[in-house]
């Protein structure tokens, strides 16, 4: 197996600097649970999931959400929520009410939760409760439209100070026809539908298969992982979206080798990215980096991550 170049574990990292992550075994239908140097590895969910995906922690409230792809053909997905110890799980949107949904983000001023939705070919929006629930963006309809992987949006992040929405259409498989695209959250207040949306922009396109997002809103700059072909795809990739040249956004590669990367949690605080992938390992890598420490082997076939 072609892993990225790693250094040493980092197990005697300085207390004061380890986070404690969360993250999703698609496989094994479990939400599991460890400190950022792979230590106390445990299992926190291992019922009421069905090929989980994104995940999320609402700090204030301890609680952890994560959404369920369910199975694509059945039009089933939901999201639960649980408490940061696996405790008092409950379903915050119920199957039937988002397809297949994907990453997803607590936006805690507004008390919403924001999700894509993949053959559903949306972004979705609901209150932390469930309720409420509203589609932001719609990139097609019927079998027709679902069938083309252009139209299915995978990733997310949300600005709420500029009130902006950003997510990724992945494109088929190693195909090199990803999107990352944004739109105003305000954008359905203009005459705007969301499938008939006049404010969406393109911010890159032609990459190789773009998943998940993070936007660092005090510095303006955008995250994602690529499942891709390398050497373009399995990678991390990193923009500042406050240096568009006459051709557009730049951005650059700044680990690869991954084994079919998807999830991806910065800490920019700690100087931190960790990653994910569907070998079932999670990665650390420093901000201004591009090398890789292994945190955690053959923990199943990882999806979500995010780290508290």
């Amino acid at each position: 197996m072609n892993h990225p170049p790693f250094k040493a574990l980092q197990h005697e990292a300085d207390a004061a600097e380890k986070l404690r992550l969360y993250f999703l075994d698609h496989g094994g239908n479990r939400v599991l649970s460890a400190m950022s140097d792979g230590s106390d590895l445990t299992v926190l969910v291992d019922t009421h999931c069905v090929a989980p995906d994104g995940v999320a922690v609402d700090a204030e409230h301890g609680h952890l959400y994560w959404t369920n792809m369910g199975v694509p053909s059945r039009n089933d997905g939901f999201i639960m929520r649980c408490d940061l110890d696996g405790s008092n799980i409950t379903t915050v949107v119920r199957p039937g009410f988002t397809h297949t949904p994907k990453q997803l983000v607590i936006e805690p001023r507004g008390k919403h939760l924001y999700w894509c939705d993949r053959e559903g070919m949306r972004v979705m929006r609901c209150n932390l409760d469930g309720s409420n629930i509203k589609t932001l963006v719609q990139t097609g309809y019927g079998a027709f439209d679902q069938a083309d992987a252009r139209n299915w949006c995978v990733g997310i992040a949300v600005d709420i100070e500029r009130e902006q929405i950003y997510w990724t259409q992945k494109g088929a498989p190693k195909s090199n026809t990803g999107r990352i695209l944004r739109a105003p959250l305000g954008g359905l207040r203009n005459g705007n539908t969301p499938f008939l949306r006049r404010d969406v922009e393109t911010l890159f396109n032609a990459l190789p298969e773009p998943v998940d997002l993070e936007l660092d809103t005090a510095t303006m700059t955008l995250y994602w992982t690529d499942r891709g072909t390398p050497p373009l795809g399995n990678t991390l990739n990193r923009a500042c979206l406050d240096n568009r040249h006459a051709s557009g956004f730049h951005h650059e590669v700044l680990c690869g080798g991954f084994q079919e990367a998807i999830g991806i949690s910065v800490h920019r605080d700690h100087n931190v990215i960790f990653t994910s992938d569907l070998s079932g390992s999670v990665y650390r890598s420093e901000m201004q980096a591009q090398t890789l420490s292994v945190v955690i082997q053959n923990a199943g076939r990882i999806t979500g991550i995010t780290a508290l």
